[in-house]
């Protein structure tokens, strides 16, 4: 069927996403991703904070981002601060340091809530994918273009790729929420 590639296009864009996500959670140890989605007004026009800066993680607690305009460095470090993730930075005049803080328990906790969000976001985008396939299906089928067996065929086969598209995402999660309650 050739909606069968676009479906499976679709699911991974949207596993894709999931992780995207989740890499913007915060798991105790310096992740240069953590920064991706900061934007910095660099000269009136807002620009990604990695379009602007080296970032390099010097060890596991630290983030450390080197500008390619020194000039920047302001507006790198009040960007940090407008982000609001938690995490204070110290400029030294040529760059700019992340100290990661250790995570307590609380804040793990609330993470991992934070972590099952995003992964019944994946959730509901994919069963909307099944549901999207299913309707082309069955008008195929109404249409005169797929006979009853071919139809009921079909669906099945796109169950089974939903079904493993959504233990792909509890999988991902499982292993972000291992990486949260890492000590």
């Amino acid at each position: 069927m050739a909606g069968k590639k676009t479906l499976e296009e679709r699911l991974e864009s949207t596993k894709g996403f999931l992780k995207e996500n989740l890499n913007t959670v915060r798991a105790g140890r310096a992740n240069p991703a953590l920064l991706d989605k900061i934007m910095v007004n660099y000269y009136g026009t807002p620009t990604p904070l990695k379009a602007l800066a080296n970032i390099s993680v010097p060890d596991p607690r630290t983030l450390m981002i080197s500008p390619f305009d020194p000039k920047s460095i302001s507006d790198i470090e009040r960007s940090i601060h407008e982000a609001n993730i938690g995490i204070n930075p110290i400029n030294d005049g040529k760059v700019v340091r992340l100290a990661i803080p250790q995570l307590t328990e609380e804040r793990r906790k609330e993470l991992t809530k934070v972590v099952k969000g995003y992964g019944e976001e994946a959730k509901i985008a994919i069963r909307n994918l099944r549901r999207e396939e299913n309707d082309e299906l069955k008008k195929l089928e109404k249409d005169g273009e797929l006979r009853e067996d071919e139809l009921t065929r079909e669906l099945e086969e796109v169950q089974k790729t939903i079904e493993k598209a959504i233990k792909d995402v509890d999988d991902i999660l499982e292993e972000k929420n291992k990486e949260l309650m890492e000590v």
